[in-house]
């Protein structure tokens, strides 16, 4: 769902960034705010306060103000979460849990990290969360049944955007349509033999008690992303791992037994079992990944020329090249087009990519060419973490502007929505707030509340 009117934005910054904090003492606490037959704590709204300010987050306005506001907001959704009979799957909560904690285990660094900064078990981290978790998708749910289908004409969206000032319209930087087609380099057969070999003699020392899979993740294992936590890879699916990993790691029963050797797009693994959960499973990797000698990187940039030449000289098209001769998956049956997957992009799921969305190595070159231009052939590291030869197409290029509606219609459509539904929600709000039971301690009124009627 696309929700990025503010409200809803603090509801979800709400959720998680002060959901684990929400847990109370049997102790007697001071009640400031009563919402229907919910009541609001001093407690809650100081530990909230406590955690934005760790997190270095800025609040417009007083805090004691604005945080009783939010969790008032917060229970209305809630309530008529109830109202709507709205329900959530459980499976869907446990990914969105893992995925959470995953994320959180990866800012800190580790599960023993996580544990001291709660000051709590991993266990009870999962239980605080998991509740705050389903009650962010319920609220979901009542977002998405009152608001969800906000449909504009195009002379709706070309009035919203004709009494917008100029000043108020967001800067696009410049952004470009890439085509690609890459060659691998051929890696012998002794180097894939020796990272084989490497592997195994780690399954040597793990089995033998010499040495452990963490320590040894840590140590040798060329996944970034897990290398730091002992080669932890967090709860997922077998729909979110390659196949061949996936195969392995699903048939592993025994927390104390390492994979054989396992081959994917990525490179070798070992594989060891932490835990499995139904349909979700834990586990441990160590990665290696072979090395393409220069040799081979240098017979991949001359091949990659040949293709080149072939273009300019108009003997065959860049299409057909991409599409016959690159051996790029993702992009070969699309003619080389790229496709920008980059998460919370107002680009994404589209071939336009700002500078800073696309690869490194291809912003590097990308960024000095023209439209129509093509690259010489040059290494780049690709997101499966190999060396490979590319040359690139640019095939359309926007110079950084102001959004306007003929070049940035899409951007337009998106604020236009993003304000009908911020309109629709504050109607909401307002209403259902003259309808449910408010009481406000007399030492915390003395605010101005974005919504009205909170004081009756």
């Amino acid at each position: 769902m696309k929700y990025s009117v503010k409200i809803l934005f603090s509801l979800i910054v709400l959720l998680f960034a002060s959901g684990l904090m929400f847990a109370q003492n049997n102790v007697i606490d001071e009640i400031v705010w009563v919402v229907g037959d919910e009541a609001i704590l001093k407690s809650e709204v100081e530990e909230y306060r406590k955690e934005i300010l760790m997190q270095n987050q800025r609040i417009e306005g007083d805090p004691y103000c604005f945080i009783p506001e939010q969790l008032a907001i917060r229970k209305l959704f809630l309530d008529q979460a109830k109202l709507d009979s709205i329900t959530v799957q459980e499976s869907q909560v446990t990914r969105s849990l893992e995925y959470m904690i995953n994320e959180y285990i990866a800012s800190v660094g580790s599960v023993e990290r996580l544990e001291e900064y709660w000051g709590k078990s991993i266990t009870a981290i999962r239980e605080d969360m998991r509740e705050q978790i389903r009650e962010q998708q319920l609220i979901e749910g009542v977002q998405q049944k009152h608001f969800g289908n906000v449909q504009l004409t195009p002379s709706e969206i070309r009035k919203y955007y004709n009494s917008l000032p100029q000043d108020s319209l967001p800067f696009i930087p410049t952004t470009l349509e890439v085509q690609i087609i890459t060659v691998e380099p051929e890696i012998p057969l002794e180097e894939i033999d020796r990272v084989k070999a490497q592997l195994r003699n780690f399954t040597e020392q793990i089995t033998s008690g010499k040495n452990t899979f963490s320590t040894l993740a840590l140590l040798h294992s060329e996944d970034p992303g897990s290398a730091l936590r002992g080669g932890e890879l967090g709860f997922m699916s077998r729909s979110t791992l390659s196949p061949e990993f996936a195969n392995v790691a699903f048939a592993l029963n025994d927390p104390q037994k390492v994979s054989n050797v396992v081959e994917t797009e990525y490179g070798f693994h070992i594989i060891q079992l932490i835990e499995r959960r139904n349909d979700m499973g834990n586990f441990r990797h160590i990665l290696l990944k072979p090395k393409a000698p220069q040799v081979s990187l240098d017979t991949a940039l001359i091949r990659l020329d040949s293709i080149r030449t072939g273009i300019t000289a108009k003997k065959i098209t860049f299409d057909d090249a991409a599409t016959y001769l690159s051996a790029d998956k993702d992009t070969r049956n699309n003619r080389g087009i790229m496709v920008n997957n980059t998460p919370r992009s107002p680009n994404a799921g589209t071939p336009r990519f700002a500078l800073n969305e696309l690869n490194q190595d291809i912003a590097k070159i990308a960024g000095e060419m023209a439209k129509g231009e093509v690259s010489e052939p040059f290494i780049m590291m690709n997101d499966k973490g190999r060396e490979v030869a590319a040359v690139i197409k640019i095939t359309d290029r926007n110079e950084g502007h102001r959004a306007n509606i003929n070049n940035d219609y899409q951007i337009i459509k998106q604020m236009a929505e993003n304000a009908k539904q911020q309109k629709l929600v504050d109607e909401w709000l307002q209403d259902k707030i003259r309808k449910t039971y408010v009481r406000i301690d007399p030492q915390w009124q003395g605010c101005e509340y974005k919504y009205q009627d909170w004081l009756k």
